[in-house]
């Protein structure tokens, strides 16, 4: 098949066109994770006789990804032994009045955490924070956690360190025998970034930000952001023989009747004459105030399991809190009706919000839930903190205690410094230094060795692995080189390498936008590498504009991590990430494209 041609290209580089095209079509449509999909791509090269076993198994031996996981286990050393958390109050004691005092108080908190550590737990972490603090000043919190991500995003641009996919291009191009990175190589850039971004928010971002509540604002009542819930009407029940459009259940101003579930049957196209019985289940659309306040009247059971097993739980010796599924949460991929809090730690999911729609409690939406995606819960105080320690949930309601092992906190410091300290001085590879910094926090327990696992974000790890692959696969096909050699041409007709440079931030930052950031650096650096060799010119700058493009995803909140995480956390709408962060995107380019040549000069 080798010979075989179409329209004078092989069958193997359409094959590769073709399979990019479907990664990228499925990252869209998420019907399955992102890195099941990447690793998909994979085994479908191999499958092809594109890529040989040993060409496969190549990938797995890049030092990036290795990297990258060695530093989640240091980042989690840090997180574990408080030295994030005593950030976190700096900020408290620094917070001025107002929304401006807040952005001035944590961005650079977040952004000197984040150009040492991966910049996510860093989010979740100064979440619950800001929430508090907002909260206090009855400020709405999404004035606030847009500031925070971005200047999470803003500080993994200044150091090699700062973000996965930093690691990921000075990976690559080391690999394709470009010069590494160094340390510290792209601090002076990133600052003046981070700077100019800060800028933007003090002066016109802030003013852009909506105000909008979050589940955890509206616990005491209110209207705001719904959600859906399923009702038990029980036998004792004061609603049976009440007509369901005269009852209370149809009160509130903001509240719908989805339909009523009789018998297995529904009652949808009889609502304006039903008259309720015992063990109706009805679907309802409504805000926190409402269904809590249906809850407090004891007419109803909230149904989250099945009728047979369900145990009322007084209301007087509960709490209600707000939870949002974290970056390693086991609860991602799961059906909310098979969650089993009730049966486990005696905990009610009153509600859930899933970014721009709803999900019924075991009604017919049934969806898996995603990171950022918010969940109302109500049960006993014990069985809620044994819930949020075990499922990855952050507790965005009220300021648990955790366990710190404070004690061990100098040993944590000292290890990052010691990594970064001696990559920057080239004492040893920074793959190296990273194993070792995880092995030493592991030993010393500034983590438990059986957690370390749990802190590593596997996803983002197999994801980089079959991108790689793919890379790999356009490398060996000439998929790349047929790229390549189009770019040049197209060099040739913008009329200079500032062109192309703008080219590949454009393309990186728009692809960001709605993929994987580390998706797009594997696929777009060795690219960046091949047209740079081809032009004569150093590759570097052209390396550096995909690092920042990728991590400069700001527009919407699905390009990013932590741009996911306060998504849920605030209340936003999609359309909130689009007014300030287009401006900000625009503004990092212009910043960009006369950055980057003065530091690396064609």
């Amino acid at each position: 098949m080798s010979g075989i041609e179409f329209f004078g290209i092989a069958w193997d580089i359409w094959l590769i066109y073709g399979l990019i095209i479907g990664v990228f079509v499925a990252f869209l449509m998420e019907r399955m994770p992102p890195d099941i999909i990447a690793l998909g791509a994979l085994a479908i090269l191999i499958l092809t006789g594109i890529l040989t076993t040993k060409d496969a198994l190549s990938v797995f031996s890049n030092p990036a990804p290795i990297t990258i996981g060695a530093m989640f286990i240091i980042s989690a050393a840090l997180e574990r032994t408080g030295c994030v958390e005593y950030l976190g109050r700096s900020i408290n004691r620094f917070a001025g009045k107002g929304q401006l005092g807040l952005i001035l108080a944590v961005t650079p908190v977040a952004l000197v955490i984040s150009a040492f550590m991966n910049n996510t737990p860093v989010v979740v972490v100064l979440t619950p924070v800001l929430i508090a603090l907002a909260r206090k000043m009855d400020i709405a919190s999404s004035k606030v956690l847009i500031p925070l991500s971005y200047a999470a995003i803003l500080g993994g641009t200044t150091t090699l360190i700062g973000t996965s996919t930093n690691l990921l291009v000075s990976g690559i191009a080391e690999n394709s025998g470009a010069a590494r990175f160094s340390m510290f190589e792209i601090t002076a850039p990133g600052l003046i970034l981070a700077a100019v971004g800060t800028l933007f928010m003090v002066l016109i971002g802030r003013h852009l930000l909506p105000a909008r509540q979050s589940l955890s604002s509206m616990i005491g009542g209110g209207t705001g952001k719904k959600y859906i819930a399923q009702l038990l009407v029980p036998h004792n029940s004061a609603l049976i023989g009440q007509k369901l459009t005269s009852s209370m259940l149809n009160k509130g101003e903001d509240t719908h009747i989805l339909d009523v579930i009789r018998h297995g049957d529904s009652m949808k196209d009889h609502l304006d004459e039903l008259l309720l019985k015992a063990g109706d289940r009805i679907v309802m659309e409504t805000n926190a105030g409402e269904i809590l306040g249906i809850k407090e009247s004891g007419a109803v059971e909230f149904d989250t399991s099945t009728i047979s097993d369900f145990e009322p739980v007084s209301a007087s010796q509960n709490v209600v809190v707000e939870g949002i599924v974290g970056n390693n949460s086991p609860l991602i991929g799961k059906m909310v009706s098979a969650l089993r809090f009730r049966r486990n730690y005696g905990v009610y999911v009153v509600g859930v919000h899933q970014a721009e729609h709803r999900t019924a409690i075991g009604g017919p939406k049934r969806q898996q839930l995603q990171m950022g995606d918010a969940l109302l819960l109500e049960g006993p105080i014990q069985g809620m903190t044994q819930l949020f320690e075990d499922s990855g949930l952050v507790n965005l309601t009220v300021q648990e205690e955790q366990p710190m092992r404070r004690n061990k906190a100098p040993l944590a410091v000292l290890t990052l410094i010691a990594v970064v300290g001696l990559a920057a001085l080239d004492v040893m590879p920074i793959a190296a230094l990273a194993i070792i910094g995880a092995f030493f926090v592991a030993v010393t327990r500034c983590i438990e060795p059986r957690d370390i696992y749990k802190t590593i974000d596997w996803s983002i790890l197999f994801l980089i692995f079959g991108m790689l692959g793919l890379s790999l696969g356009m490398e060996r096909t000439g998929a790349a080189a047929l790229v390549v050699d189009q770019v040049v041409q197209l060099a040739e007709t913008l009329g200079g390498p500032l062109m192309i440079l703008a080219v590949f931030y454009i393309l990186t930052s728009v692809l960001t936008e709605i993929v994987s950031n580390n998706a797009v650096a594997a696929l777009l650096a060795p690219i960046a590498i091949g047209v740079a060799t081809s032009l004569g010119l150093d590759p570097k700058p052209f390396l550096v504009a995909v690092m920042f493009a990728a991590s400069a995803s700001f527009a919407t909140p699905i390009g990013y991590q932590t741009n996911t995480f306060v998504y849920g956390a605030g209340g936003y709408k999609f359309k909130d990430f689009l007014v300030v962060g287009i401006p900000m995107n625009l503004i990092m380019f212009a910043v960009s494209m006369v950055v980057i040549p003065k530091f690396w000069p064609f």
